[in-house]
């Protein structure tokens, strides 16, 4: 099967298709973290979509502006009014570019001429809403800790033709404010930094692995029919 893999660089995901045999290839903006030969540098935009994948896996596409968190840098009360206030160094200009390019990165996702389809996005604001397809299905949410990872992080998955996540080897959960509950909260507590956007949007590998066996293994059995 004839996976891409897009919008992510570390190769988790891809690793995790490939371990089970399908013809898999990732593409971002930048080069892969394992200097893997079968990572593309482009703009999914640009064409790559209709190449004659099977599967479209969207790991992490620019979602900052989409989500319920970033609405208040996008407007006050109401829709599309200023902002109480910004980012510190960022216009309103800037906040309403970057959202339009999450809209546009994703509705060109969604809308692929793939018919299995997955994108990694949290659940959107109400002004990302608008501009979402009617027909645009609340996305599954799961956390890592159902895959086997000692983690919290609730990742929202919206699906075409691909059945939900099932959990694989869901941990009993740590006890709130004890020292492994906050070890397990360690992708919101990290600190302020350079690389802070890139390690917090790391895939899981145990959620990729079960993302591989389930949705790869969906498509075969479509293909088999």
């Amino acid at each position: 099967m004839r996976v891409l893999i897009a919008c992510e660089t570390s190769g988790i995901a891809r690793r995790a298709f490939a371990a089970l045999g399908h013809d898999v290839w990732s593409c971002d903006l930048d080069p892969a973290e394992d200097g893997s030969n079968r990572h593309i540098i482009c703009d999914v935009r640009d064409g790559i979509l209709t190449e004659g994948w099977d599967l479209l896996a969207v790991m992490h596409p620019p979602c900052t502006r989409l989500c319920r968190s970033g609405r208040r840098w996008m407007s006050g009360p109401g829709k599309w009014t200023p902002p109480k206030q910004l980012p510190r160094g960022r216009s309103w200009a800037d906040m309403r570019a970057e959202f339009e390019l999450g809209v546009h990165v994703f509705l060109t996702c969604w809308e692929a001429p793939i018919l299995r389809v997955a994108i990694e996005n949290p659940e959107m604001n109400d002004l990302a809403r608008d501009r979402m397809p009617a027909d645009l299905p609340t996305p599954q949410m799961v956390q890592p800790h159902w895959f086997g990872e000692p983690a919290y992080k609730a990742t929202g998955w919206y699906l075409r033709g691909l059945p939900p996540l099932r959990p694989t080897n869901r941990l009993p959960e740590p006890e709130r404010g004890s020292a492994e509950w906050k070890l397990w909260n360690r992708v919101h507590r990290m600190p302020p930094g350079p690389e802070r956007a890139r390690l917090r949007s790391r895939s899981f590998p145990g959620m990729m692995r079960a993302a591989a066996e389930q949705w790869g293994g969906h498509a075969l059995q479509e293909a088999a029919a």
